[in-house]
């Protein structure tokens, strides 16, 4: 069924009162999939298509809702409904609930949560922003290591139901240090007298609470994950990330970086639920700078005003020049950008990777110069030797000094630990355009007299 008619179904048999048959066709679809149709219904009908959940598939639901759904929802609950909603959301969840909410509602969330759970959310939310502590949860199901196979199964079962993952267990000691890892199938498939601490693997690859969320998603990536244990300074277990949270950073650091290289700043809200004072607010500085810096370019062109005067022609290449120039180094500066964010380029290969666009950049700028001087040569009227020997010279720096730039900058950003994506398409290209054009009045002018051009 398309989506538009299934939306129309579900209105229909909210308007005709039909629950149990609405409650039927929910029940078979995903937690995803229900809070997406939230955002095609009034808000008013929110509450009512809500309460008509199992309160399991609703707080799974209620987690996937964007942040003014929840508010809605919270609005609408009684206490009693809150209560429900919150013990069964896990508690890194509750974390994100918590920093999304405004002030009198994150009273209203503290005030129905747990004290034991209370306390959870506090020892999370006292980690920075983009620390690992801030991203995981402490849920996790812990083993001692003189346990049995049969003992570690009656705890699964016995806490599990309460935990955000039970395939990856965890050894600690009395002192909570972090001994082991085990997984259920290794379990499943040991004698049931079988003690945990033969079983463990005790090559555990984990995280320190302060280490960057970034790098924490990365190891996802790497060794393929569904969870990783997070520990303190002490080597003790605190929590742990799950890939679900991993995938969520890999999101919205590659948003951001979309976001930073289309020279915008980068923004939390979802595009259509932003206003347009926020998302002007968000790309005028750029553009103030980015205009500002173009001026350089205008300056360097009414210098040699002179020029035009004498040999009109000229102008009309100014475009070109500066069209190729702008689009080698966004090329060269996305290549370099993903580079670095995936690992597969380091500072350490600064000079590799500038050789290696150094000589993609004579190659593509030699073809270029070719192609167009003899589409010059071809259609040019008069002095066309002249503008093919000074476009293809021009064409070849301007693209070798592009790629340069294009690597240049991402990796100097590296080393000053900004953001590469800040030296992409945008500010690569405005400072391209004030060199090519500087270097094609250059090579025009130096020139002209040996061709008996007459430039004044």
């Amino acid at each position: 069924m398309e989506n538009e008619n299934f939306s129309e179904l579900i209105q229909q048999l909210l308007e005709e009162r039909k629950f149990t048959r609405l409650r039927s066709i929910l029940l078979e679809m995903m937690p995803i999939d229900i809070a997406m149709l939230f955002d095609e219904f009034p808000e008013d009908d929110l509450p009512l298509i809500y309460r008509i959940l199992p309160k399991e598939l609703a707080a799974e639901v209620f987690a996937c809702l964007d942040s003014d759904s929840q508010e809605q929802l919270i609005l609408a609950f009684s206490d009693k409904e809150l209560r429900i909603v919150l013990d069964q959301m896990y508690v890194d969840d509750t974390v994100d609930l918590i920093e999304e909410m405004p002030a009198t509602v994150v009273k209203r969330i503290l005030a129905h949560t747990p004290p034991e759970k209370r306390q959870s959310i506090n020892e999370i939310l006292k980690y920075p922003d983009d620390s690992a502590g801030s991203m995981m949860t402490t849920e996790y199901i812990d083993l001692r290591r003189d346990m049995t196979v049969s003992e570690a199964f009656e705890k699964i079962r016995r806490v599990g139901v309460d935990k955000e993952t039970i395939y990856t267990c965890y050894v600690k000691d009395r002192n909570r240090h972090l001994l082991g890892v085990i997984t259920v199938k290794t379990l499943l498939l040991a004698p049931s007298d079988a003690i945990i601490e033969d079983l463990m693997d005790t090559n555990i690859i984990c995280v320190d609470t302060f280490e960057d969320k970034e790098v924490v998603a990365k190891m996802f990536d790497k060794y393929d994950f569904l969870a990783l244990p997070v520990v303190d300074k002490e080597n003790r277990l605190v929590g742990i990330i799950t890939v679900d949270d991993a995938m969520d950073v890999i999101q919205e650091e590659t948003t951001e970086d979309f976001e930073k290289m289309a020279a915008i700043m980068p923004s939390e809200g979802e595009y259509l639920k932003t206003s347009v004072f926020k998302h002007a607010k968000s790309r005028i500085v750029w553009l103030l700078f980015l205009m500002l810096t173009a001026t350089f370019t205008g300056m360097i062109i009414t210098q040699y005003e002179a020029a035009f005067t004498s040999l009109p022609i000229l102008v009309a290449f100014v475009p070109m020049i500066m069209g190729t120039g702008g689009n080698s180094g966004s090329q060269s500066a996305t290549m370099i950008i993903r580079g670095l964010s995936i690992d597969e380029i380091s500072l350490g290969d600064f000079f590799k990777v500038f050789l290696k666009e150094a000589g993609v950049g004579v190659l593509c700028g030699t073809v270029l110069a070719v192609v167009n001087g003899i589409r010059v040569y071809l259609t040019a009227d008069e002095h066309d030797l002249y503008l093919t020997i000074v476009l293809g010279i021009t064409l070849i720096m301007t693209v070798l000094i592009a790629k340069i730039l294009g690597c240049v900058l991402p990796m100097v950003a590296k080393l000053l630990h900004l953001d590469p994506a800040l030296m992409a398409g945008p500010l690569v290209t405005t400072i391209t355009d004030t060199c090519s054009v500087l270097l094609y009045f250059l090579i025009a002018s130096s020139m002209a007299n040996m061709f008996g051009v007459p430039l004044i």
